[in-house]
């Protein structure tokens, strides 16, 4: 007989233990962790800038001495309350001018959400029992990509989340439940 889950969480029909802490918990008590890198576009920057900028990032990939994952996942663009603010602020606004330029927003802002908008978003991510090697490996990938002029932060709970969403559905985000063998 198949039960279905409820969960709108990835994780609780998968053969995890948790996400939690920014960490994918295995049974096995591996950890998958790692980097939410902010995007920059290299190629607005000078050239010089540019060849430093990917020597930088050789150098930084040269110092792994684990296995990591380069992970790319698209996330739905929300802009419903930018969008929302507005229409409030157009129908406050008595300068036809100005008026104008708002209503031009509001067509862009909606050309975007009919056209499912996303954000683009780049992890690199590792798996490690250890939890000190964990925060180890997550630092010396936050100074890497520092030094190579990038921002990066650890990944959040919702970020893996976003992953598993990504790569089991196809980058579209479900609210159904899942029907599953008992």
């Amino acid at each position: 007989m198949a039960k279905t889950s409820r969960s709108k969480f990835t994780e609780d029909w998968l053969p995890l233990q948790a996400i939690s802490n920014g960490m994918i918990i295995l049974p096995n008590q591996e950890k998958v962790s790692g980097v939410k890198i902010s995007p920059k576009n290299i190629f607005i920057l000078d050239q010089d800038t540019q060849i430093n900028m990917m020597i930088s990032l050789k150098n930084f990939y040269n110092m792994f001495d684990f296995e990591f994952w380069l992970v790319v996942a698209d996330r739905p663009v929300d802009i419903s309350v930018y969008l929302s603010e507005l229409q409030l602020l157009y129908q406050e606004q008595t300068n036809p001018a100005i008026r104008k330029l708002i209503n031009e927003d509001i067509q862009k802002g909606n050309m975007f959400m009919n056209n499912n908008v996303v954000d683009t978003e780049y992890f690199l991510l590792f798996k490690e029992k250890n939890l000190e090697l964990v925060q180890k490996k997550i630092r010396m990938m936050i100074s890497g990509l520092a030094s190579a002029g990038l921002d990066a932060k650890q990944t959040s709970n919702e970020d893996l989340r976003i992953i598993l969403d990504n790569f089991l559905n196809g980058g579209r985000s479900t609210e159904f439940g899942t029907v599953m063998p008992s």
